[in-house]
């Protein structure tokens, strides 16, 4: 395989017809054979993959060029997860601008280019593939969830329902209540996992107003989780941030060995 036949796959899995900002081919290659993935990559990370003669360098977050600094231009996903379950595409674009606004001033100032560089210098291929690795996470969990849980389910049993796909068993970091009592009733359990980054305090009001009873994200920041509680209308269960990316990422690289590619994962996936 090559580079963009890589990425081609991921996007068929994830059901995307072209490659979304966070994602794309940093230093390509023709002839991939044995891939190193890993959620996050630094420059040591392909010293590494020469070193096990690995002839692609595959990150799942943005680590370089472009990609690395257009995180905030894939958020706009986020409003499509909210029309689902009912919110007005207007109110939707309105609670999620802030957001967005806060992550493109960020990545701003971003030493962009530190590992891609590198990968040039050394000659080695890098790429990496963000928004339809966590589409992926997020449909396999929805689907999950929504065939283990019922209507009088309680949020203790949402945490417990991750527990049974592998990614998300066992310690650390694992799946946990940040927002609600393991006996309170769950409601509509939705699944928000794919859209650059958490969207913050007025998207997860929005969700709930919208008759959501529970989210189920990756993380969620300080600010959200006190407004989310001082709101007191919905549940959060934090399903753990290297375990969601792993759920994605260990669909994705079957279906990489299944066309005969070697992969080794590492940096932070939990296989």
């Amino acid at each position: 395989m090559n580079t963009q036949e890589v990425l081609n796959l991921a996007l068929e899995m994830a059901g995307l017809k072209e490659a979304p900002a966070d994602s794309g081919i940093i230093v390509s290659s023709d002839d991939v054979k044995k891939i190193m993935f890993g959620v996050d990559i630094e420059t040591a990370d392909l010293l590494l993959a020469r070193e096990l003669g690995c002839d692609l360098v595959l990150g799942h977050h943005p680590v370089s060029g472009s990609p690395a600094v257009s995180l905030h231009k894939v958020m706009e996903r986020q409003v499509e997860l909210m029309m689902r379950v009912g919110i007005p595409v207007n109110k939707a674009q309105k609670v999620l601008h802030e957001r967005i606004s806060s992550n493109d001033r960020g990545a701003h100032s971003r030493n962009y280019d530190k590992v891609g560089n590198a990968a040039k210098l050394l000659k080695m291929p890098l790429m990496n593939i963000h928004m339809p690795i966590d589409i992926i996470s997020e449909n396999t969990v929805q689907k999950h969830l929504d065939s283990h849980l019922g209507p009088m389910s309680k949020v203790g049993d949402v945490a417990e329902a991750l527990k049974q796909l592998p990614e998300f068993a066992g310690e650390p970091a694992g799946p946990v209540i940040r927002c609600g009592a393991k006996d309170d009733y769950a409601g509509k359990v939705f699944v928000s996992m794919a859209g650059g980054t958490n969207g913050g305090p007025g998207v997860m009001k929005a969700y709930f107003e919208a008759g959501v009873g529970t989210l189920v994200m990756m993380h969620i920041p300080e600010d959200s989780l006190k407004a989310v509680k001082e709101q007191g209308i919905g549940n959060v269960v934090i399903a753990g941030h290297m375990r969601s990316d792993s759920v994605g990422i260990n669909l994705f690289t079957k279906a990489l060995e299944a066309k005969g590619l070697q992969v080794i994962r590492m940096g932070g996936i939990v296989a």
